[in-house]
């Protein structure tokens, strides 16, 4: 299973795979070379060479014949040029050669002589290597060994590469065709990239297009190749699951249906209890929330009935008193009383607006704007700053509720307290907080004096939505607070 999905480009899952067959190693053998060897083809692939050389040192350590240790060390000089070791890999190249255990003409000679010849390109030795590259391409075709060729095709295209563009093209093509053939991707791909270098004119355009579209591809193939791969794994695994499961309810069959006769007792003793549990709970919060709501309506009608007694009450006694005492055929005397009834009908809306429920949907951010705006007055000015960056749909009901009342009682202290001229409301928005910045440059107050002046209520509401608010203020200094609510 390692081996098919290495061929099909999944590395990572066949070191998993692998990983599970070490537990029936009973002792260092053909096997344990095999998985070690296994082992290193999957992190030569994956880059990590040193790990790769360890296990293919591990694989040639428990080879038990001369013959069997030639491939594991043949995949260590591999990997010594892919680190461009070079001398270390001819070294180890040259040593399986002049052991002569491997046959005259077999494509695992054709395949030391290609790479020897390419570790002495590469380290510099040209001529010697290009001999040698030849020499096995020669031997891979001569025994028909077609898919070795793809190798031996791009190695000498990389030979030529800078010498010889016409040749570099002639051997990648010849790779990318026999690769195709092949079915064998890594190699087209590589051959294209040979392709591409070579050529400048029209067909490197399509190259570069058939190296996108077969890479593509490819990820999408080894990515569904995983998948199934893994369901197939799943599938193995429970339907061993449920074999094992039937066998063993056979053996204990009548003590599975004495289990499951108490089973039963015990779930229907659960389930009732559960049930009872559940009926409490529900009745325990019914009552608290009913006890809320009662509270909450309690203060409310407080709040409103102060307002009425505290300011409108007054008003409207004023009012009366001045129909009474002054001619309502003056001109002078009826607009003065128009202006105080429209002073009492704004009063009446803003203690309306203060406790009616709040629209927490699309034009909650509108509607809370309107609220701090019709503080603005002739002798305090409101400016509200960055309130359209905070994104409002993304923030919990409850804390838009929370943010409106709490700003609310922030505008009616200033308006009955501060004596301010000048408000400002600052909003910010980082990736988990919202933070309201408060200030206006009212006559202050002394901390301790925040609970005489109703402004408790506000921290208990920003606590119960475990957020924080702090009191910044002085007697004859500006009044500041800051809220910091997580979204």
């Amino acid at each position: 299973m390692a081996s098919i999905q290495q061929i099909n480009g999944d590395y990572y899952g066949s070191k998993e795979t692998l990983t599970e067959a070490l537990p029936f190693l009973k002792k260092k053998d053909i096997y344990s070379a095999a998985i070690n060897n296994f082992f290193g083809i999957a992190d030569k692939e994956l880059s990590l060479y040193n790990d790769a050389i360890h296990y293919y040192q591990e694989a040639t350590a428990d080879c038990t014949d001369e013959v069997s240790k030639q491939a594991p060390l043949h995949n260590i000089a591999t990997v010594y040029i892919e680190q461009k070791k070079y001398d270390e890999a001819i070294q180890i190249l040259k040593s399986i050669l002049d052991n002569k255990v491997l046959d005259k003409e077999t494509n695992e000679k054709a395949k030391v002589l290609d790479n020897l010849g390419f570790a002495y390109f590469k380290n510099g030795l040209t001529e010697k290597g290009l001999s040698l590259m030849q020499e096995g391409y020669q031997l891979r075709k001569q025994i028909d060994d077609f898919y070795g060729s793809i190798e031996s095709n791009l190695h000498l295209a990389e030979y030529f590469l800078k010498t010889d563009s016409k040749k570099s093209n002639q051997y990648a093509q010849a790779a990318y065709e026999i690769a195709t053939r092949f079915n064998s991707v890594d190699e087209r791909l590589k051959a294209l990239s040979f392709l591409i270098s070579n050529d400048s004119g029209n067909k490197n355009a399509q190259y570069a297009q058939k190296y996108i579209t077969i890479n593509d591809s490819i990820i999408k193939v080894r990515n569904n190749f995983k998948n199934k791969f893994a369901k197939i794994k799943y599938d193995s695994k429970k339907e061993k699951d449920e074999n094992q499961k039937l066998r063993l309810q056979k053996v204990e069959n009548e003590l599975s249906i004495q289990e499951a006769k108490y089973q039963r007792i015990f779930f229907i003793i659960g389930i009732t209890s559960l049930s009872l549990l559940l009926l409490y709970l529900r009745k325990f919060y019914q009552n608290r929330n009913r006890i809320e709501k009662i509270k909450t309506a309690y203060d409310t009608e407080t709040r409103i009935a102060k307002d009425i007694h505290d300011e409108l009450a007054n008003d409207v006694f004023y009012a009366i008193t001045y129909t009474q005492t002054q001619s309502l055929t003056k001109e002078e005397v009826k607009e003065t009383l128009l202006q105080k009834l429209n002073h009492i009908y704004t009063r009446v809306r803003g203690i309306s607006r203060e406790n009616n429920s709040i629209d927490t949907g699309i034009n909650y951010a509108a509607n809370l704007k309107e609220m701090l705006s019709t503080y603005n007055s002739n002798e305090t000015n409101v400016s509200i700053t960055n309130m359209d960056k905070v994104n409002w749909e993304s923030i919990d009901e409850i804390k838009k509720v929370t943010i409106q009342r709490v700003l609310q009682e922030l505008m009616v202290n200033m308006k009955k307290h501060s004596n301010a001229h000048v408000v400002v409301l600052k909003f910010e928005s980082t990736a988990n907080t919202i933070i309201i910045n408060y200030s206006d440059n009212g006559k202050g107050c002394k901390i301790d004096q925040i609970v005489k002046n109703g402004l408790q209520s506000m921290e208990n509401r920003i606590l119960s939505i475990k957020g924080t608010i702090t009191f910044d203020s002085e007697p004859e200094k500006s009044f500041k607070v800051k809220i910091t609510l997580p979204k």
